[in-house]
This record gives structure tokens, sequence and C-alpha cells, in this order.
């Protein structure tokens, strides 16, 4: 799996960047979890997994490519405040 961040948009009134990715994940790949984008996210934005969150992850047919938007806080309160509990959930689950 191969990330690339494709923009990154400042947001101060919210406290977060927000991020427009791209993953190429292998012809034989399947789309990667939330997880794995979460983890590689954090380490190409050099910051905490707790801070990132996975909006959207949308793998364009028949291509391995993913297209997909995701905010990163500053703090995880922050992140609590502005982001609803499902994307908190869907983000923080285990499988």
């Amino acid at each position: 799996m191969e990330i690339k961040i494709t923009s990154t948009k400042e947001n101060p009134l919210l406290r977060r960047k927000e991020v427009t990715f791209a993953i190429d994940h292998g012809p034989a790949g399947k789309t990667p979890s939330r997880l794995e984008v979460r983890k590689a996210l954090a380490s190409e934005a050099k910051t905490s997994t707790e801070l990132v969150f996975v909006r959207k992850i949308e793998t364009k047919t028949g291509t391995s490519t993913a297209l997909g938007f995701a905010n990163v806080y500053e703090s995880t309160e922050q992140a609590r405040l502005v982001e609803p509990e499902y994307v908190e959930q869907r983000n923080n689950h285990k499988a």
C-alpha cells in the first residue's frame, strides 16, 4: 500500500487540517481498512493515529487506486467536539 497526500487545507476555526489522499493498493490488493489508512496518514503527517479521522475511502472501479478524505486534528478533545459520533466509531472499530 502506497499513500500520497494530494492536498491539505488548514481550517483554523475547527483547529484541523483537511486532507485529500490517494492510495495505490496494488493490482491484487483490496481496499485497505480505515485503521491501515489512519496509521499511514499519521506517519505521513507526522502526528498521532488518534488525531486522524478518515471520512471517506472510495476505490475507483477497475483500478487499484482509492481516493479519500480525512481530518487531522490538533488535539483529541477538539476532535471529540467536532467529529460526529458515527465517524469516531468507524475510525475506532477494530475489525
